[in-house]
């Protein structure tokens, strides 16, 4: 199957969010409200990066990038998540690709690196590291990661957007 990767367009909102939705039904650690945490970041003006996996221009797959808050505020950090494939294209590395060409973009926009929180089984083949120690006290910490673009460590703890616990205005 052949896929294009690009960044999201006004008219892919509505197939972001069922395809978030889809990707994360059944997950026993989702917690229902993924496609939701997109919305509010777009309504916040905090996706700085969506990228979108088409077929034959259907959306597929999402990945968002959105602002991280660290202890040293001159840094760009940005949180990786969600990332979403439907779920019958799982497993066939469009996911992979999707973070992969994210990782790369942000990068090239001058971050320092990316945090999220996921599964580090997974997640280490992109170089994110666990980090519990950088953990915001309302994630998990064995699932929090970090991955750095360049000799500079992360010190104390992060932030994610507010969008993702249900405030769409917070920082």
């Amino acid at each position: 199957m052949t896929y294009e990767i690009r960044e999201e367009t006004p008219s892919d909102p509505s197939a972001i969010h069922f395809v978030t939705a889809a990707a994360f039904r059944n997950m026993p650690y989702a917690d229902g409200d993924e496609q939701e945490v997109v919305d509010r970041l777009r309504s916040a003006g905090a996706l700085a990066l969506s990228l979108v996996a088409t077929v034959d221009q259907k959306v597929i797959g999402q990945i968002s990038f959105s602002p991280a808050v660290s202890s040293s505020p001159s840094d760009a950090w940005f949180a990786l998540g969600p990332v979403s494939v439907l779920p019958e294209l799982q497993h066939m590395g469009i996911g992979s690709a999707l973070i992969e060409r994210g990782l790369a973009r942000i990068r090239e926009q001058g971050a320092v690196g990316c945090i999220l929180t996921g599964s580090p089984t997974y997640y280490r083949r992109f170089g994110f590291e666990p980090a519990p120690r950088n953990a915001p006290d309302n994630e998990p910490k064995d699932f929090f990661m970090v991955k750095t673009f360049g000799s500079k460590r992360p010190v104390g703890q992060f932030r994610f957007h507010d969008a993702f616990y249900g405030d769409a205005h917070g920082s």
